[in-house]
């Protein structure tokens, strides 16, 4: 398996997810600004819309769409115990994952993110932020993940609560989500991919600020 990603975007999700699995699988970096591979090929060539995450599973076949490559990887290792069973949880699993990827990604963060997005996009995405943060604390109140055990909705949730930090967004306002963040960077498996991530992310950042 190979995981197409690019250091500390939501990728960093399935990076997590795999390390909690123990899987066997292979990390290509992809600069998202040229579109293009560490061999000079171009990412568009097999990712039409060039974002990351993508998959390629062991038999070829290419995956794309944060929550859907997520549940491959926990299909893909039962195991790992990161995404539910029965059809009550697994549907509790996909409401979390929207909940993230819309209400959060990309009503709220994508637009804060983004350095084209003018004065009164980035006003909007910021009313929303009350409503949205306080659903989250209200529910890490009464247990320490989304679901019942960790999960790779936690995996994505954690992703995008590190990208408050450079968006002004102090999680101090909502506590329990504020130590939800802290307990799962503790946990090996997102200190992990934490690390190399951030480590190349710096790296890269420090190369675009020489060039």
């Amino acid at each position: 398996m190979h995981l197409y990603f690019a250091p500390m975007a939501c990728s960093l999700a399935t990076r997590i997810a795999l390390y909690e699995a123990k899987a066997d699988a292979q990390f290509v970096r992809v600069n998202l600004k040229s579109k293009s591979l560490a061999d000079g090929s171009s990412y568009l060539d097999i990712a039409p819309l060039g974002q990351v995450p993508m998959i390629r599973t062991t038999d070829g076949t290419f995956i794309t769409e944060n929550s859907a490559v997520l549940q491959y990887v926990a299909d893909a290792y039962p195991e790992a115990r990161i995404a539910p069973r029965t059809a009550s949880e697994r549907a509790r699993l996909q409401q979390w994952l929207g909940f993230i990827g819309t209400e959060l990604h990309k009503i709220i963060l994508q637009p804060l993110l983004d350095a084209h997005a003018s004065a009164d996009v980035k006003a909007y995405a910021r009313t929303k932020i009350p409503l949205r943060f306080g659903h989250l604390q209200s529910h890490l109140e009464k247990q320490d993940y989304l679901l019942n055990e960790f999960s790779v909705a936690d995996a994505y949730l954690l992703v995008v609560l590190n990208w408050t930090t450079v968006t002004d967004i102090d999680l101090k306002q909502w506590p329990a989500v504020a130590a939800y963040r802290e307990r799962l960077l503790a946990r090996p498996s997102v200190a992990k991919a934490v690390g190399e991530e951030w480590a190349l992310f710096r790296d890269e950042q420090s190369k675009a600020t020489a060039q």
